[in-house]
């Protein structure tokens, strides 16, 4: 019994020293599975850091016979608790990458990481169970008892395992290379047309939406039919309870049903307990909140993880599933812009920041014509033509307008082009769909007052033609 203490002990105390060795090289990803798992966000950082050390701890308080029981009890109290975790998530139906090893090995939880947890689980309980009846065998002392050939052994064996470990590092990481570039070789394949590009999550953007009944808060049905019947344009905002990004996004979405109304009608589709659902809409104030039994509403819509959304538009599919916060905010931005403006049309108060981080008002481009340049750093017709651009800047043509670079980007990428203009920042794309351009590059004018002077101009051709045009020589069809 006590060499199989001893090997449960080494094999613990390896497990945890990976797994926090592990997660301590990579912190994004542990805090990103923190909050896959439905910790709050603000605690995430905060975890991430005090979990690897907490497995440390109990890995090297393993080795020691002293301190072996105390270590056991304190790696039994992490594995229950990541056992629980992965429980409720999977009860739920939710199935967030695991991460235990970080970047050496991370897949969705499953019943294979809940058997491999129990296992581990159970040597622990025996090494508790055994060192309260009998002294838990010394690691020090099993050392000091080998003979001088068997010493030779498990050193000769200890430095072929480390080379081994080496080896296997040094492959990952030459995997993730490979695979760094394989994405970005796809990207200039997709970009120029020579693979086609990765289907978008959820259902076809023009498929017809799937319809649904499922129960309000009050206890009434509403159909997709129902909520159409307040606009034309419907946003679905999938929620689960105990998700911790759902929580977060709350506030938000009740704000969006006040200052948007009229113009996007939006339901929050979620399940579980009604009280606890009725609780959170009172809190948040928030309105048309539906309950599903189990996720045949959101298996209808194709959507995987939470929060997600879709956008319905005359009972269509009119966007890809957005996954997470920052994406459900860019849809909302885009679904809420206005109509493209004509020429003639006054330009809006639309305030971008430029590289430095200062609000540029355009309304304050009053008293002389400019042009507005839409622009991507990352895009191959850009880089085509920036020289062009840039020998426009150094010997414009007399009346010219003033450029006014507006990119989506880094602020980093985007001084790297090596613009003399101003350049502010349009990251969602949304000043370009106000003035309806549709990609890049592309350009419109502005004139003294600030209306739109002219259609916009897409390519190279056209850009260069409206940035070369006489004061009242441009095209306004």
């Amino acid at each position: 019994m006590d060499g199989v203490l001893l090997l449960a002990r080494m094999l613990l105390s390896a497990t945890f020293a990976l797994a926090g060795i592990a997660k301590m090289a990579d912190p994004a990803g542990t805090r990103k599975s923190i909050v896959d798992f439905g910790a709050p966000e603000f605690l995430s950082r905060l975890v991430a850091r005090l979990l690897p050390l907490v497995e440390l701890t109990c890995a090297i308080a393993l080795l020691p016979a002293a301190s072996a029981v105390w270590a056991a009890a304190g790696t039994l109290a992490l594995l229950l608790l990541f056992i629980a975790a992965i429980g409720i998530g999977m009860a739920r139906g939710r199935r967030p990458e695991c991460h235990c090893f970080g970047q050496l090995h991370s897949t969705p939880v499953g019943w294979n990481t809940l058997a491999r947890n129990a296992v581990l689980s159970a040597m622990a309980a025996l090494i508790i169970l055994q060192g309260q009846q009998t002294s838990s065998p010394s690691f020090i002392g099993w050392l000091a008892g080998l003979s001088r050939f068997e010493t030779a052994v498990l050193a000769f064996s200890l430095a072929l395992a480390s080379l081994a470990a080496l080896w296997m590092w040094s492959f990952f990481h030459l995997l993730t290379q490979n695979g760094r570039l394989l994405l970005r070789l796809e990207a200039v394949e997709t970009e120029l047309g020579l693979r086609p590009a990765t289907p978008e999550p959820g259902l076809p953007v023009n498929a017809p939406a799937p319809p649904f009944r499922l129960s309000a808060l009050d206890g009434s049905i509403v159909t997709l039919d129902t909520l159409r019947q307040d606009g034309d344009t419907l946003l679905l905002i999938f929620i689960e309870p105990g998700c911790g990004g759902c929580d977060a996004l709350m506030p938000e979405v009740a704000r969006w049903q006040r200052d948007y109304e009229g113009r996007l009608s939006i339901a929050l589709v979620g399940r579980g307990a009604l009280e606890t659902n009725r609780a959170k809409a009172a809190q948040h104030q928030l309105r048309n909140f539906l309950l599903q039994l189990d996720q045949e509403t959101s298996r209808a819509y194709q959507t995987e993880g939470t929060p997600t959304a879709v956008l319905i538009k005359n009972g269509r599919i009119a966007s890809p599933v957005a996954g997470g916060a920052d994406a459900i905010h860019a849809l909302v931005a885009k679904a809420t812009l206005p109509p493209p403006l004509a020429v003639g049309e006054l330009s809006p108060d639309l305030a971008l920041p430029d590289l430095n981080g200062t609000a540029v008002d355009l309304r304050g481009l009053r008293g002389r014509r400019h042009l507005l340049l839409f622009w991507n750093p990352d895009c191959g017709f850009c880089q085509q033509m920036l020289k062009d651009i840039q020998a426009w800047e150094r010997d414009p043509p007399d009346g010219a307008p003033r450029l006014l670079v507006v990119s989506t980007g880094t602020p980093e990428a985007n001084r790297a082009e090596g613009f003399r203009a101003p350049v502010v920042l349009d990251r969602n794309f949304q000043a370009g769909q106000v003035f309806g351009a549709t990609g890049t590059p592309a350009a419109v004018l502005l004139d003294e007052e600030c209306r739109v002077a002219s259609r916009v101009g897409v390519g190279a051709q056209e850009v260069l033609a409206l940035a070369r045009a006489a004061r009242n020589t441009v095209a306004v069809n």
